[in-house]
């Protein structure tokens, strides 16, 4: 194990983010390159290699997060991510962009601050990029099987990667310009620079998987006709049907989902326009919604120069520690969090609900009524009295996901089942009701965390495998894959 003592001789200690006043002139990540290395052993060494490693079960991945722990405090940066790489495929994505379930469920944060496990596992793979221990992993020979992988998001890429590996033909196809799927046009640049997923597609492609941008199932191709060209299809296409507001005024112009407005300071990014034809530039901003993705869009708005920006969330304001009663420890609690995005300002308002908009004689949105809710037996309820309005001149949706995309027809032309929830129903091999279909990720599962959407590519991609060759080359998941024991 790390050092025996260590979670009693060193404090928890995380990346070091650039100043506010710096980091909003520019797009880059927020924290200060290289801040992590000196402490990462010292942080590492905090583990406990505990009896029964609790993270492991916090972590969708199941990730071997002491034994790489014990590697970083080491210094043995070859052997961590050995280990890193044997349950993820893109730890460099993860490491990033995880809300760290990990953490919540270490054995040391019952009574102190939690191992950075994060923290350790973004040191060990950029350290891993930079010696030179991340290179393709060519088969050593073919199957003769073809797969499509619909969809380049984090489940599609590492189903792709996985069946590549494992010796079938694979190519994906992505209805954008660029490969990615939600981490190329999802994820502002400050919370991922997308050289990151250059990386990895170009490790990809050396691995001998195809990419086709641009092709989208159902429309530019369809459905029935993939089927008939490759021996199996893995379906990545993500939840991306937005929750929408539906309420007297939406049709103003200035109001968008946030996955119309984030993608366009992306695409600035990568050089496709000079400034964002959606700017929060000079404008009161009003994001509606309270999660990550919420946040996303306060961080870019911070960045267009908007002259205020307010978050607003229907549910109240969530504790700053655990409830050890409603969700004990090891579970994953909702805790009032701050992001980057929220150091940098703006206010956030909880317990509101958006009654209606106002716009000015032009049709341009310019103010959001909102009312005050509490629960009543069990509901949130207007509270009387408590109506005011906000100036908004710009207004982001971001309350997530209700299911796959149902109006390009890709559901229909395989004949798809669905479940009760809308997403697209699967076996516990992530087979649909189509032979030789499977699903993984968001299309499947509903809304979720990248980690899932990595473990469920990895999953589907064995049982892939399975109907392919009888027998799987690839590793069993460490996670039960039914969907009964998902939590």
């Amino acid at each position: 194990m790390a050092d025996p003592k260590g979670f009693l001789n060193h404090g928890r200690e995380v990346a070091t983010s650039r100043p506010v006043d710096v980091r909003l002139k520019d797009w880059n990540e927020v924290y200060v390159p290289g801040s992590l290395l000196p402490i990462i052993s010292k942080q590492a060494s905090r583990c406990m290699d505990c009896g029964i490693p609790f993270c492991h079960n916090g972590c969708p991945l199941g990730n071997l997060i002491p034994e790489w722990n014990d590697y970083a405090y080491r210094e043995d940066w070859g052997a961590a991510s050995e280990r890193l790489h044997a349950t993820n495929n893109f730890p460099e994505f993860t490491g990033r962009l995880c809300p760290a379930p990990c953490e919540s469920a270490c054995v040391l944060g019952i009574n102190q601050p939690p191992v950075t496990i994060k923290n350790v596992e973004v040191s060990i793979i950029d350290k891993a990029w930079e010696t030179g221990d991340v290179a393709p992993q060519i088969p050593e020979r073919l199957s003769g099987k073809t797969v499509a992988v619909i969809g380049s998001g984090p489940a599609g890429l590492a189903a792709a990667q996985q069946l590549t590996r494992a010796g079938h033909t694979v190519a994906v196809y992505e209805r954008a310009d660029r490969v990615g799927g939600l981490l190329r046009y999802g994820i502002p640049e400050f919370k991922m620079e997308k050289r990151h997923i250059n990386r990895r597609i170009e490790q990809m492609r050396a691995e001998g998987t195809r990419f086709r941008t641009g092709v989208e199932i159902g429309r530019d191709l369809k459905a029935t006709d993939l089927k008939k060209r490759y021996d199996a299809v893995v379906i990545a296409a993500g939840a991306t049907t937005a929750r929408d507001l539906p309420v007297p005024g939406r049709e103003l112009k200035g109001i968008h989902q946030a996955m119309e407005y984030l993608p366009l300071s992306n695409k600035v990014q990568e050089g496709d326009y000079v400034t964002s034809p959606i700017s929060a530039q000079g404008k009161h901003v009003v994001v509606i919604g309270g999660g990550d993705t919420g946040a996303d869009c306060v961080g870019t708005a911070h960045r267009q120069g908007a002259a205020s920006v307010t978050q607003l969330e229907i549910m109240p304001r969530p504790g700053d520690e655990r409830n050890p009663v409603a969700q004990p420890w090891p579970t994953f609690p909702m805790l009032y969090k701050v992001t980057s995005a929220h150091e940098e300002g703006g206010e956030r308002v909880y317990a509101v609900s958006t009654t209606h908009f106002e716009g000015d004689e032009d049709g341009n949105v310019q103010w959001l009524h909102l009312t005050e809710v509490e629960f009543v037996e069990g509901r949130l309820t207007p509270q009387p009295g408590t109506e005011r309005k906000i100036p908004a001149q710009l207004v982001t949706l971001a309350m997530g996901f209700t299911g796959t995309d149902r109006d390009n027809g890709l559901v229909e032309q395989f004949g798809l089942d669905l479940d009760e929830r809308g997403n697209i129903a699967r076996d516990a091999d992530f087979q649909t009701n189509v032979p030789g279909v499977f699903v993984a990720g968001d299309a499947g599962r509903g809304q979720s965390l990248i980690v899932w959407a990595i473990a469920e590519g990895r999953s589907a991609a064995r049982g892939c495998d399975r109907f392919l060759a009888g027998t799987s080359d690839l590793p069993a998941p460490i996670r039960p894959t039914d969907r009964s024991l998902m939590v």
